[in-house]
């Protein structure tokens, strides 16, 4: 089943609380926790505490996404905010097999992100040990920028991977999605689209997100 997870770097900063629960009324099973440290990408988000002070508002899943330098260091803390799982980068300095264990061990769902520059076949050696595999399709750090289309074959590749060991395993996709672009992450192999100015932006969100559905449920997937 297709989800929506609605990227908060999209919402009012100066009414998050009252943004999730507007999200969690929309529908949105999921909420895209943007975490940026001002290193790893250049833009500065907020931190655990932020976060939170956010988690009595929303009652489904926390999808926190760490673009930062060293989520090694600080996946406890955001563990003990209230994520539910947390995707970091291949391309961040921590080591990737003991950020794994780490999150693991910490109880939450771990997940693995790759910037448009970077070979998606790096995540190989990791698939078995996770549940998301987050495929950026703008350059992170800032939201609003247009859709790549030309990262739909990390989506296929990811897609064909799951299909034959026959894993389960979240394939994300992420920036510039809107009702037009799912049906293109969708076919391509995506079950989960971060949407934010396209969700946050509208002046209903409900309908924003279901017109996400309707678009990535149209189509069939081409893997």
């Amino acid at each position: 089943m297709i989800k929506v997870s609605p990227s908060i770097l999209s919402a009012d900063f100066a009414n998050l609380g009252e943004e999730a629960r507007k999200m969690q009324q929309a529908g949105a099973p999921w909420l895209h926790i943007d975490v940026m440290d001002g290193h790893f990408v250049p833009n500065i988000s907020f931190g655990a505490p932020v976060m939170k002070c956010i988690r009595k508002d929303f009652d489904g899943i926390f999808d926190v996404h760490l673009m930062i330098s060293d989520p090694l260091a600080y996946a406890p803390s955001f563990a003990k905010a209230g994520a539910d799982m947390i995707t970091f980068h291949y391309e961040s300095d921590a080591d990737a097999r003991k950020t794994i264990d780490v999150i693991r061990g910490l109880g939450l769902k771990v997940g693995m992100a790759v910037k448009p520059g970077t070979d998606v076949s790096v995540l190989e050696p990791f698939l078995p040990q996770l549940d998301l595999a987050l495929v950026m399709t703008v350059e992170p750090g800032f939201g609003g920028q247009k859709f790549m289309p030309q990262m739909m074959p990390k989506v296929e590749y990811l897609r064909r991977w799951a299909q034959k060991t026959h894993a389960s395993l979240w394939i994300q996709v992420d920036g510039g999605i809107d009702a037009v672009t799912a049906g293109t992450a969708a076919a391509a192999g995506a079950d989960v689209l971060v949407a934010g100015s396209a969700v946050f932006g509208a002046a209903d969100r409900q309908d924003a997100i279901e017109a996400i559905l309707r678009s990535a449920s149209s189509v069939g997937r081409t893997v």
